[in-house]
């Protein structure tokens, strides 16, 4: 059984950054620049997160090949949404204007969600007839345990 990672702020952390100070979420894997978290949102739960382990501001501040290891990462987590979720869509998104820390979010999307087909953090469409996580194919547990499978081997 592997031991769950535990979060270390990056040597030269930037004052008040939320994602310098905590890791953002559930964090199911971290190695060397990166980390993956879920989101615990009960609107949205299979909601997941890239997040590089040093304080970065763009994506362009990293090297091709830290650019590459982060794709690689974000579209391992689809894959397993896509592969035991069959959602409407993924949402991909790297805003970072309320946390200017380099990260990416990665969240499957469904026609019933309360927000679709609207952005999670626009207007409620409808509310939910029973919970969200209720609603997924597989449960968070299984969810996780591919997306770690998923990390180790990306």
């Amino acid at each position: 059984m592997s031991m769950s990672p535990v979060f270390t702020p990056p040597a030269q952390p930037q004052a008040g950054c939320d994602l310098c100070t905590n890791p953002g979420g559930l964090l199911l894997w971290s190695e060397g620049d990166w980390r993956a978290v879920r989101v615990e949102d009960a609107a949205h739960p299979a909601f997941y997160r890239v997040i590089c382990n040093r304080h970065v501001r763009e994506f362009s501040d990293l090297s091709g090949v830290q650019r590459s290891r982060c794709m690689d990462l974000v579209c391992a987590i689809e894959q397993v949404l896509i592969a035991q979720l069959n959602p409407t869509k993924i949402n991909l998104a790297a805003f970072g204007n309320m946390v200017p820390h380099l990260h990416w979010h990665v969240m499957a999307r469904f026609d019933w969600d309360d927000h679709f087909p609207n952005p999670i953090w626009g207007a409620r469409t409808r509310e939910p007839a029973q919970p969200a996580a209720e609603r997924l194919a597989v449960g968070l547990d299984v969810l996780d345990a591919a997306v770690l499978q998923a990390l180790a081997n990306a």
